[in-house]
């Protein structure tokens, strides 16, 4: 059996983002910036911040190709689930390495789709202090294009990671150019997914940062208290 046939089917994803733009544009002033930095075919990784509950569905709904997103397994548990498991999202159990979701991920890139990840682990500050190395080991395996993605507006200081944002507020999606990934032999597989991972925080908090300043939209300053480490 091949890491293909474990990947969601894609018509859900296809789904899944005609759902994602109507909510986002009828409830908020939305726009994606930059769309054309996505490559139109092919293996793709969508490196988003991660400061709100709707970042996901944001980033799904503007995005110019259909994506799977790995979303963390416990919202699966919520009354959002049977949309997600419907919409081709993958749940990712909560820790390091969850075999069965990096499979499924795979899979997707291996067919040529578009993966959605939040390296950052969990809803924060969105400005990349830390990220994990799970977003580099699909990009390596998969040989995917990494696409950085700034997700601005989604959560204000002192709002709950759960919270929606306010009704009508201005959300910008902005993508990024392709990471340049160190790709070299001879460089043994720990010191390759290392290098990797740093690359793409490197990149994906200087895109978030110039972003963040070029729309005028803040980061939030807080870690949100509701949110899991």
């Amino acid at each position: 059996m091949t890491h293909e046939s474990l990947g969601p089917a894609p018509w859900r994803a296809t789904v899944g983002r005609r759902v994602g733009r109507v909510l986002v544009k009828s409830l908020y002033a939305a726009r994606a910036a930059a769309a054309h930095n996505v490559p139109a075919a092919g293996p793709v990784i969508l490196a988003a911040n991660h400061t709100g509950y709707l970042d996901g569905a944001v980033v799904l709904g503007l995005a110019p190709r259909p994506a799977h997103f790995l979303v963390l397994a416990s919202t699966f548990e919520l009354g959002v689930g049977p949309l997600l498991h419907f919409t081709g999202q993958i749940p990712l159990e909560q820790g390091r390495g969850d075999r069965v979701a990096l499979t499924s991920a795979l899979g997707v890139l291996e067919r040529g789709g578009v993966v959605g990840i939040f390296p950052e682990g969990g809803r924060g500050r969105g400005d990349l202090a830390r990220a994990e190395k799970g977003v580099a080991w699909l990009a390596l395996q998969g040989h995917a294009t990494v696409v950085p993605v700034a997700c601005l507006g989604t959560r204000a200081t002192g709002d709950l990671a759960s919270s929606w944002p306010r009704l009508r507020s201005r959300l910008v999606v902005d993508f990024g150019e392709p990471v340049a990934l160190t790709r070299a032999a001879g460089i043994p597989g720990r010191e390759r997914l290392e290098r990797a991972a740093e690359e793409i925080r490197v990149s994906l908090a200087g895109h978030v940062r110039e972003a963040s300043e070029r729309h005028g939209i803040a980061l939030p300053t807080d870690v949100a208290p509701d949110v899991w480490d």
